[in-house]
């Protein structure tokens, strides 16, 4: 059988016989269009022209096929399309299906749907399939009107046509969400005093050109702006959610009722202070207060200050020296809101160290600078800075002797996850008059030098250094 197989497949290439020249295909819809696509009852001209194409590699034997336009409510319009090759060629590959109908004025207006009967290949083939039944392509995105012929009265097309489903929140509807990770059946308003209900949140909009909106009919117990509804009383609030009706769609209503009951409620959580801890034995653990509710049970802190200790249920591991900060709030529930945020607050202290900072307090400014030294207890680097600006100014470990007055020193060691910062202020009083030095440098412009004296000289527009 594989060897008849491949000598089958030998004689399909080389093209003999004729009579097997092609293997079985099914007739190919290659066009099928309209003209137009969109109409109006109250226009003058209400003819519509259909076209089909379909091929196949032994001909077509159809001479005609129905064509039926059917809607929602029951409307069916028919027509026949006709070949076009005149004489009939059985054997043609490609055959044109003409017709053409008026829309009566008397119908209903929608979206009219096309369906064609399928079209057969010429039995010489020796064999004979059908397309099945023949629809149009997708020629627009009107949602619900994608292929169909749209027949409007006056402009408005008024087509019934799901523009959202929903909600998610009642299970006996059988609504297919499209995406249903955002929309399912876990999605469940809170119905209580002081909420609002958002119905973007639990019903999937299919037509984006369209918007959600909600109107309250018991505005004693729920009122809404439009987008959002508001609950504001205990009681029966009954609300409708829709989309507006446009000149493509007719208005989508989902009618709702549902009891408000009494407002969702804080719970409040009680604080015990933690005391101070050293930094002996870093890193290391302490065991912490405890904080229960009715709410969620248990309620764990987290570290607001995680470089110096990390929360882990009711125990705290310090890492270094400075402020623990702990949170503690409880998680927002269908029976109540969130906590507010508690803080409980205790410090992992440092050990303190010295510095020695004795540098020379009466300086005369003609020495222009001298050297700055400071020793912390802990061995730590010290930097300095200086709040006396004009006076004196600091490089690294040098004081600048500006002019005289009084500088402000202050020597620094900042301290390391175990040791705390210290520092130390030196008032350093600055005399004497501070020695002005000149220089002079030579410009050139062209042939042209010109020497120029100054404490800080520059050349005249025009010249340059030389160098």
């Amino acid at each position: 059988m594989k060897i008849r197989s491949m000598l089958l497949a030998v004689l399909l290439v080389a093209g003999l016989p004729q009579g097997i020249a092609h293997a079985n295909q099914i007739p190919k819809v290659e066009s099928f269009t309209f003209s137009p696509n969109d109409t109006d009852l109250v226009a003058p001209d209400t003819k519509v022209n259909f076209e089909l194409v379909v091929s196949h590699p032994n001909g077509i034997e159809n001479q005609s096929t129905l064509l039926t336009l059917t809607n929602k409510f029951g409307d069916t319009l028919t027509t026949y399309l006709t070949r076009t090759d005149s004489p009939i060629n059985l054997t043609q590959n490609k055959v044109t299906f003409k017709g053409s109908l008026s829309v009566p004025r008397n119908i209903t207006g929608g979206v009219f749907n096309l369906k064609a009967a399928g079209i057969k290949n010429n039995l010489a083939a020796g064999y004979q399939y059908s397309t099945g039944d023949i629809e149009p392509p997708k020629i627009r995105e009107l949602a619900g009107a994608e292929n169909g012929l749209l027949v409007r009265n006056g402009g408005e097309l008024n087509l019934v046509y799901d523009t959202f489903v929903g909600p998610t929140y009642q299970t006996f509807i059988s609504s297919s969400f499209n995406d249903t990770a955002t929309y399912n059946s876990s999605k469940i308003p809170i119905w209580k005093v002081g909420e609002t209900f958002n119905p973007e949140k639990f019903y999937e909009l299919r037509v984006k050109d369209l918007s959600l909106k909600v109107e309250s009919k018991t505005p004693s117990t729920c009122t809404a702006d439009g987008k959002e509804l508001k609950l504001i009383k205990e009681g029966t609030c009954a609300f409708v959610v829709f989309t507006s009706k446009s000149k493509d769609y007719a208005e989508k209503l989902s009618n709702q009722s549902v009891n408000i009951t009494a407002g969702r409620s804080k719970p409040f959580l009680t604080m015990q202070p933690i005391p101070n801890q050293t930094v002996k034995n870093l890193p290391k653990k302490i065991e912490i207060f405890r904080v229960f509710t009715a709410v969620e049970g248990w309620v764990f802190p987290k570290s607001n200050s995680p470089s110096v200790c990390i929360a882990n249920g009711f125990f705290v591991n310090l890492l270094t020296g400075g402020t623990c900060e702990l949170i503690f709030q409880t998680s927002e529930t269908s029976e109540y809101l969130a906590s507010d945020v508690f803080k409980a607050t205790f410090q992992v202290e440092k050990d303190p160290q010295t510095i020695i900072f004795s540098p020379e307090l009466n300086v005369n400014i003609s020495s222009k600078s001298i050297a700055l030294t400071a020793t912390a207890s802990g061995g730590g680097i010290v930097s300095f800075t200086t709040t006396s600006t004009g006076i004196c100014s600091i490089t690294g470990s040098t004081l600048n002797l500006l002019k005289s007055g009084n500088c402000t020193v202050t020597a620094t060691q900042a301290g390391t996850s175990t040791l705390a910062s210290v520092s130390a202020t030196a008032n350093i009083t600055l005399t004497g008059t501070a020695v002005i030095v000149k220089k002079t440098i030579t410009c050139v412009k062209g042939k042209t030098t010109k020497k120029v004296t100054g404490t800080n000289p520059k050349c005249p527009t025009g010249y340059k250094l030389k160098k």
